[in-house]
């Protein structure tokens, strides 16, 4: 009897130790598929921790890199406020230059314009006093003496001065040192008689007495200068006596030294354009 019951004993020991079993290995498998779970699950979080990581990173950069470029603008702009300062400034003294200059040229204007008036009065004078000598016209620049047959006369191929020339020179001579600022242009002329090349000689020897005698009557010889035209500029180029008379001449250019005139460069001065002739 006792034999009997201990094989189902054994049986059930066996059959509770089997269901243990399995009972382990179902609790097993579940544990395995949970852990597998939080391998994914912590693998999902690791992966996601990492993005997240690198956007965080990506935004530091991105926050770094606009810190830098609004220090950037900032100094940008206060350059640009102080650039615009000195602008400001520079403009200023542009403007109080621009006024200073305005009138130091309006002073220099009235200056040069009271020069001229001073100088047009002198030069009126000298026409003036040596209109009644011989024959004397205004220029732009000055004036011309015009010393023709009719106040001054050369003998037929002569080129010295008769007694009634050098006494209309001395008073010319007189008018002029009462006078300063001026240069002198001497100028002969002859008639066409005679051989083109002498009457060249001719005239540089008329225009050369004129200043020779000029110079003895104390006009300084650094303000003359003469030449010879020849027979190429007539007065009247008609070939009768009366105007080979006027064609024998000497022309005496006063030009103003004070004030530059137009046909005037370069500090130089010229003769009046009526003087030369081709």
């Amino acid at each position: 009897m006792k034999g009997v019951l201990a094989v189902p004993a054994a049986v059930a020991g066996a059959i509770l130790a089997g269901w243990y079993v399995h009972t382990a290995a179902e609790r097993m498998k579940r544990l395995e598929s949970r852990v597998n779970q939080v391998e994914r699950d912590a693998a999902r979080l690791g992966e996601e921790a990492r993005r997240s990581a690198v956007e965080l990173a990506g935004a530091r950069q991105a926050a770094s890199e606009a810190e830098d470029r609004a220090a950037s603008a900032e100094r940008l702009a206060s350059e640009s406020e102080a650039s615009l300062r000195r602008a400001e400034a520079e403009a200023r003294a542009a403007e109080s230059g621009a006024a200073e200059s305005r009138a130091r040229l309006a002073q220099t204007a009235d200056e040069l314009r009271a020069i001229r008036e001073r100088r047009q009065r002198e030069l009126d004078r000298m026409r003036e006093a040596l209109g009644r000598i011989a024959p004397t016209r205004r220029t732009a620049s000055g004036m011309v003496i015009e010393l023709t047959n009719e106040s001054f006369h050369f003998d037929f191929d002569k080129a010295v001065l008769r007694p009634e020339n050098r006494e209309l020179l001395s008073r010319i001579a007189g008018v002029l040192l009462a006078s300063s600022g001026y240069r002198m242009f001497i100028y002969g002329h002859t008639d066409d008689i005679g051989d083109e090349a002498y009457n060249q000689q001719l005239s540089e020897r008329r225009a050369e007495a004129v200043r020779s005698y000029l110079r003895r009557a104390g006009v300084p010889p650094e303000v003359m200068e003469m030449r010879g035209f020849g027979q190429s500029s007539p007065r009247d180029p008609a070939r009768t006596s009366e105007a080979r008379q006027k064609n024998r001449r000497v022309e005496i250019g006063v030009v103003d030294t004070v004030v530059k005139y137009e046909g005037t460069t370069g500090g130089e001065e010229r003769a009046p354009a009526s003087l030369v002739r081709p």
